[in-house]
């Protein structure tokens, strides 16, 4: 029977169970094209992992230093470059179940709750002997602050505590995959054991993606695709091709042909790179992008957010040149009134 959430809350033990989704491995470093560097600075990981017993315990270095003998690593880079399905296939080379933490569970409303949960999610990874893998670290591993707030700030702080004190208590796997890696607090530098960089793949890796994302008997494809072609022209993550093939299936099965005839062409593939591409765009948007423009409903750029902004400050500008310009009037109204009253007043 589960635990009452109301009696995890009274009792101060936290229900794992709810912040993490604990799965079987099944992908492995063979499901994922990467670039070289990246590749080989997994292969340094695995062999830690591989090694570990050798140092710890043959050696004896564990009798020498009891703490900090867990692995932690740090999996950075672009989002859709392999990185969620590496620490799976990590999980899956040493025979291990993966925990999944879900952040949006392990952030709880209540105060002082969410540094419980960290600690519980600790616990099951060593009672089960799993890998702890968070994903999108950076929410839960930001930088401390001074600022002098009693509620969120020292909330977040006191849950960076807490997943410090862990990791350094820690003797199992711990895996952390960020995009915003400055984000971290500098105190996982220390407790991070490798830091593997997950790049852009290149033009090669992209042919490579672009081809195992059919099937090689089954997928329809039409004599003019050019996998060559589109990892050249297109600079895009194996997320963003993935997400390319899918949109370019449903172009292809929409076509008004028997299904016996439907096939996958270039234009359905170049189709829907441009348009993941395109969404890509539209989502980096910043009022502080110097190219970003203001899409309007139609799809169309109808202007620069730069220049709106421009024009926004010379508005705000020219109504306090104005607002000072009519104080200024009613100022000098009342200083004359005065005087009138005054002159009025010696009569």
């Amino acid at each position: 029977m589960a635990p009452l959430p109301w009696l995890s809350f009274l009792t101060g033990q936290a229900d794992a169970r709810r912040t993490v989704d604990s799965i079987v491995p099944q992908r492995t470093f063979q499901d994922v094209i990467l670039p070289p560097a990246t590749r080989r600075a997994l292969g340094q990981a695995l062999g830690q992992l591989t090694s570990h017993d050798l140092i710890f315990r043959t050696w004896g270095l564990g009798d020498r230093h009891p703490t900090g003998q867990g692995l932690t690593f740090n999996f950075a880079g672009p989002s859709g470059t392999g990185k969620t399905i590496c620490a799976e296939a990590l999980a899956n080379a040493i025979g291990r179940r993966l925990l999944v933490v879900q952040y949006a569970e392990l952030e709880s409303m209540w105060m002082g709750e969410t540094p419980k949960n960290v600690a519980a999610v600790f616990r099951r990874a060593r009672e089960e002997q799993a890998v702890l893998f968070f994903d999108e670290a950076d929410a839960i591993a930001s930088r401390r602050s001074a600022a002098r707030d009693p509620g969120a700030t020292r909330e977040a702080n006191a849950v960076v505590n807490v997943l410090l004190q862990e990791l350094d208590a820690c003797n199992g796997v711990v895996i952390f995959a960020t995009n915003l890696a400055s984000n971290f607090d500098p105190a996982f530098e220390r407790r991070i054991r490798t830091h593997v960089l997950f790049e852009m793949p290149g033009v090669d890796e992209r042919e490579q993606i672009w081809r195992v994302q059919f099937h090689p008997t089954r997928t329809p494809l039409a004599e003019d695709v050019d996998f060559r072609a589109l990892a050249e022209r297109y600079e895009a993550s194996g997320g963003s091709i993935r997400n390319a093939v899918f949109k370019a299936a449903l172009a292809a099965a929409a076509e008004p042909v028997p299904d016996a005839d439907k096939q996958i062409a270039q234009q359905h593939l170049v189709g829907g790179i441009e348009d993941v591409l395109a969404a890509a765009r539209v989502m980096r948007q910043s009022l502080f992008t110097p190219d970003a423009e203001t899409i309007a409903p139609d799809g169309t750029a109808v202007a620069g957010l730069p220049d709106l902004m421009t024009r926004v400050e010379q508005a705000q500008a020219a109504l306090v040149r104005q607002t000072l310009v009519a104080t200024m009037a009613g100022g000098a109204g009342l200083v004359l009134a005065l005087v009138a009253l005054l002159v009025a007043a010696l009569r």
